[in-house]
């Protein structure tokens, strides 16, 4: 076993990891930037150095940084976690080449299962289920139409090298084609250097399963069991559990086999996931992933299979310590994922100071977050802090387990996606288990949310953000539980805890007298991925102007009113803050 191991990532999973080698017996050394100086796994980790500023690509992705933090700390393996580098063909190597271990399948795995197009020959070839697709990557978007002419409407194109959601994107109909073609193939290159991608029939309303798998590097695999994904924003995931409420025993066994017949075509030698769509008694391959998952948790509980302890020991070189046979599941498990999100503002990204941090205890609830008190979660990295599971003896023991564990759970000073998960317990589709992967956008909208409420200024423009904070009060003996609402441009009521300070300048004020002269300004701090509009050009309300990525996900900025752009203020790749001015209509 290792001594000592360099974790190459940041928040909950970097603490999960740290954690675990420490059970281990292993020491770990962390990395954080300038915006995690203060972070949980940098104070958890044995070992804890300094990589750069808060841009990712200038700290957690250089590469020549990680490995040589390895080597002066003296680690002898690293682990990635989740996250790019985590499926990166480059970086695997070159800690090989840096004489380190890689905890991870080889190069030539992540470098197959990478590239969507390769992977669905591999896995044809070894007899796993298939959507109808291209056999290879298409050049414009009149593949996409000549797909569709063949197949049927609606399509998707899918970046080659995409992945988590980015480079994805559907095309409803002929029109729909260009656009679809430039985006997926827009957030291939910006997201994974490749530009290249390819269609397949798009399915409307299927589940989103996964299987896990383990192999080691003596070719011994098992599968642990699938986990339900279909809860999903913009191709994200919100919510996982396991078992599915769809997958009975019979299609679990003949989907754990397609998942290890994957595993075994490309000599994988790790933890690893296999991702299929599944509608009515049919699954198809989707992708691998070739790493440990966010939603590994649910797995753990339900088989008592510690899957990162167990990448860790294949790394390692030890064989699997179980067969298939020893793999059971008992119970049901569900996650939650805890997001800097406006949930109820279609989860518009809210990074920020989370000023109260509270989490849930009790029978059969874990909690895996990057804050253990009061902190904050940088604008700079995925708004993901925190994951609320549960486990249950059934699926409906966990959901009332569920219901429990977010009414305890408090988080103020940002929005976050807990008024989602408590709304959807209310919903009759969420709870019978029915759900597609459209569950959020058929529902969302009837969904009862606690909304991030915001001010209103005299000129009915949007005014400073109000922050709730929960007070206890005692009223004739009785104790409630009450929110305020206060500016977070003003002073806090007395007694009541701090809160940052709104920005000047550029902030709330000077975006109220923007907008009123026809400007439309940034909802959020972000960068600028591409301009939609020239100067002089005709524009209707609710047209997208911009592109604007922030916390990893992708907005359309949309006109307020009918005008003609006289000045376009930004351009492609620019970083804005909130309120900064980007396009002019007259």
């Amino acid at each position: 076993m290792f001594g000592k191991v360099l974790v190459a990532n940041r928040g909950e999973i970097a603490v999960r990891i740290i954690r675990a080698l420490r059970e281990m017996g292993v020491g770990s050394v962390a990395v954080y930037s300038d915006a995690d100086r203060e972070s949980l796994h940098a104070r958890l980790a044995d070992e804890a150095y300094h990589v750069g500023p808060a841009p990712a690509t200038e700290s957690y992705l250089n590469m020549e940084k990680l490995i040589e933090v390895a080597r002066s700390s003296g680690a002898e393996a690293v682990h990635p976690g989740y996250g790019f580098l985590a499926e990166s063909t480059p970086f695997a190597r070159a800690v090989e080449e840096a004489g380190l271990v890689w905890i991870g399948p080889h190069p030539e795995a992540i470098e197959a299962m990478g590239s969507k197009v390769e992977s669905r020959r591999i896995m044809r070839d070894a007899g796993v289920p298939m959507v109808p697709g291209t056999e290879g990557q298409i050049s414009s978007a009149e593949d996409v139409r000549a797909f569709g002419e063949k197949y049927g409407f609606p399509v998707a194109v899918k970046a080659s090298a995409g992945g988590g959601g980015k480079g994805f994107a559907v095309a409803q109909d002929e029109d729909g084609a260009e656009g679809a073609f430039e985006r997926a193939s827009r957030e291939g290159e910006a997201y994974f250097g490749d530009g290249s991608v390819y269609v397949e029939r798009y399915l409307a309303g299927p589940r989103h399963v996964e299987i896990q798998v383990v192999r080691d590097k003596h070719g011994n695999a098992v599968h642990l069991g699938e986990r339900d994904c279909s809860i999903q924003r913009r191709h994200q995931k919100l919510l996982e559990e396991c078992p599915s409420p769809a997958i009975d025993p019979a299609m679990r066994e003949e989907m754990g086999r397609a998942a290890v017949g994957a595993a075994d075509a490309v000599g994988y030698d790790s933890v690893g996931t296999v991702e299929f769509l599944v509608e009515g008694d049919e699954f198809f391959f989707l992708e691998m992933n070739t790493r440990v998952q966010v939603e590994h948790p649910v797995t753990e509980e339900v088989t008592g299979v510690d899957i990162v302890q167990t990448s860790i020991r294949v790394a390692a070189g030890e064989e699997l310590p179980f067969t298939q046979d020893d793999i059971a599941w008992r119970g049901h498990a569900i996650e939650v994922r805890l997001n800097a999100e406006d949930a109820a503002n279609n989860f518009v990204p809210s990074p920020g100071t989370v000023t109260v941090y509270e989490e849930p205890g009790g029978p059969g609830v874990r909690v895996d977050s990057s804050l253990r008190e009061p902190g904050i979660v940088p604008e700079s990295y995925d708004p993901l802090f925190a994951k609320l599971i549960v486990r249950g003896s059934d699926r409906p023991d966990a959901l009332r387990r569920l219901r429990r564990a977010l009414s305890e759970f408090r988080v103020e000073g940002i929005a976050t996606t807990l008024p989602f998960f408590e709304a959807i317990l209310d919903d009759e589709v969420f709870v019978k288990g029915n759900y597609t992967t459209g569950f959020v956008a058929e529902r969302l909208g009837g969904l009862k949310m606690q909304a991030h409420a915001k001010g209103a200024a005299a000129d009915g423009a949007p005014g400073p953000e109000k922050t709730a904070r929960e007070v206890e009060v005692e009223v004739n003996g009785k104790l409630f539980r009450v929110k305020v609402y206060g500016d977070e441009a003003g002073a806090a009521p007395a007694g009541s805890p701090a809160v940052a300070p709104a920005r000047r300048g550029r902030g709330a004020s000077a975006k109220r007298a923007t907008v009123s002269e026809g400007t439309v300004a940034a909802p959020m701090q972000g960068t600028i991925v591409k301009v939609l509009v020239e100067k002089g050009q005709e524009v209707s309300v609710d047209e997208p102007v911009c592109l604007l990525e922030a916390m990893k996900m992708e907005s359309e900025i949309r006109a307020q009113k009918d005008g003609v752009v006289s000045e376009v203020l930004v351009e492609a790749g620019q970083a804005v803050r909130s309120g900064d001015a980007l396009v002019v209509l007259e």
